[in-house]
Order: structure tokens, then sequence, then C-alpha cells
């Protein structure tokens, strides 16, 4: 049986995009509404995000090579980043629209049918929306997840869209609430595609793993190492799905090469049973040694500050 690829959901996003797209185009021609025009908008960018998606998954899945000893995985990075600049510019485009509609209002016609279409493609995409984000969870993807919730952003002002638009039906002296709902959905896409950018920009810029997984490798660590053994240096970032963990195991001297290697590979196991896909590298070094406390030379975490003793960063302070 073959296995499942990250590519598949991709494909999946781009599916629905199209979709979409059309039913969306359909509804904006029948009715003129700009608030419909801007949710057409919203959905060309989701199948640009889509075509984007699968490319930097295609490239991330590549193995390492001599080029990139690290793998491809920063590649998810920089679709999500421009993803999120494509979202940015597409709600510039809706909030412009919106203006000159404010400017030049006009009648809104086949209101019933339109909104039809629309909800119809809102459903599309909340099931192609759950379907990745369950895929996101199982690749650890930052790309199908980020294509996910952009996806589900679209749900969400669509239905606001909707119910907008359907009292326009009830009351068409109300227009004016057809461009209203456009510059409202214009700045919750603007909020989206600055949060993506955040995210990618982090991912570039090395950021170190969650709180939450950094506590999770202390334990690891200190679960085989004992009160005897301490640790600094740690430093951590992810690169697409792969985190990458290294840092400094300092046990008493007396301790063997072949101990010392036994103790390495027991915390290894038990920190790429709690975090997947991590590649973890550890620097033994002998706790009696004055150079084996260079926590405050190395940088990234140390014991104290994950809840236990430091006794590097101690004995620096004594030695300065």
């Amino acid at each position: 049986m073959r296995r499942a690829s990250p590519k598949r959901y991709a494909v999946y996003s781009i599916v629905a995009s199209i979709l979409t797209l059309v039913l969306k185009f359909g509804a904006w021609g029948m009715t003129g509404s700009v608030g419909l025009l801007s949710d057409a908008t919203e959905s060309l960018v989701n199948l640009t995000a889509g075509v984007l998606a699968l490319t930097a998954i295609t490239i991330a899945l590549r193995p390492a090579d001599a080029d990139h000893a690290y793998g491809h995985g920063k590649a998810e990075y920089f679709s999500s980043g421009i993803e999120g600049v494509l979202i940015i510019v597409a709600a510039i485009g809706i909030a412009y629209a919106a203006v000159m509609r404010f400017l030049s209002p006009q009648p809104l016609n086949n209101l019933g049918i339109g909104l039809l279409l629309a909800l119809v493609s809102s459903l599309i995409n909340f099931l192609t929306a759950r379907i990745m984000l369950r895929a996101a969870k199982r690749f650890d993807s930052i790309t199908l997840e980020a294509d996910a919730k952009h996806l589900l952003t679209d749900v969400w002002t669509s239905v606001g869209l909707v119910a907008g638009l359907a009292v326009i039906i009830v009351m068409p002296e109300w227009k004016l609430l057809d461009p209203i709902i456009a510059i409202i959905m214009a700045v919750n896409i603007v909020f989206t595609g600055v949060n993506l950018l955040k995210r990618s920009v982090g991912g570039l810029m090395d950021d170190s793993l969650p709180d939450e997984e950094l506590q999770l490798i202390a334990k690891a660590i200190h679960s085989y190492a004992g009160d005897e053994s301490t640790f600094h240096g740690l430093r951590t970032r992810k690169s697409g799905p792969r985190r990458f963990i290294d840092f400094h195991l300092v046990v008493p001297g007396s301790m063997s090469v072949h101990d010392s290697h036994e103790l390495c590979e027991l915390i290894e196991e038990l920190i790429h049973s709690k975090l997947p896909k991590a590649e973890v590298t550890i620097h033994v070094e002998p706790l009696e040694s004055e150079t084996s406390y260079d926590g405050h030379q190395v940088g990234g975490e140390c014991a104290a500050s994950l809840g236990g003793p430091c006794m590097g960063v101690e004995r620096a302070k004594k030695k300065d």
C-alpha cells in the first residue's frame, strides 16, 4: 500500500479553490454584489496559495543532499510567507472596491441564487479545510495548516457575507450594507495575512521551539541523566516538520565513554518518542572540568530556565 503524502492534500485545496472560484464569480456576476466580488477575489488567492503550497511541499519532501545537509523543509516557510503577502494584497483590492461602491451605490440583483452559490462554495471549503487540518497535524506541516486556516477564514467571511446580504433581500434600502461587509472582510483578511507572515518569518529566522516542547525535552533529559547531571546550551529550531535539537550534557567525569553514549541514546530515544522527526545532537562534557561551564557563551536554554539545576551558569558567575 502506498504511503499517504501531504502533496495529496495540497491538491485537494487546489481542486476546492477552482470549484469555489467558479461558483463565487458566478454569484458575483448574477448579483453585482461587491461583497460577493470580494469573496470571489479571496478564492482566487486561495487557488494561488494552493499551487504555492503544493510546490513548497514537493520541495520540502526532498531528502537532504550535499548542498542542503539539513534538508529542504524551510521551503514551507517561503510558501506561507508569499501566501500572507497575497492575502494582504487581496484585502487591499477588496477595500478599494468597497470604497468605490460607497461612492457609487448600485442595486443588487438575483441575491437569492447568488447567496445559494456562495453557501455551496463555503461548504466545499469547510469540508476541505477540516480534512487538511487533520493532515497538517498528521504530517506536522505548517504549509497545510496555513492553507487550511486560510480556507476556514474564507468560510467564516462567506457566512458573514451571506447573512448580511440576506438582510438586503428583506430591506433593499440597506444596500450600503454590501460595501460595509466587504470592508469588514478586508480587515479580517489582513489579520490572517499578517499572522502568516509573522509565523513564516519566525521559521526562517530559526525561532526556538515552543515552551511546551522545550519542557518535554528537559523532562526527557532529567528522566535519565538524574540529579548528578545537568545541561546547558539547549538550542532548538524547526524546519518544516523536522525539529533540530542540540545541547551540552554535563556528566560525572568518571562515567565511561560507553556509558555516556548509552545515556545519550536513551535521552534521544525518549525525545524522539515525544517529538517525531527530531534530530538530536548531544555534546557530553565532564562535571569536573572548568571548560564544561560555557553555557553563557554557547547561549540557548539551560536546565535552570526549564525547572532544573543549571550548575554551568552558577559556576560561570563565580568564575567571573
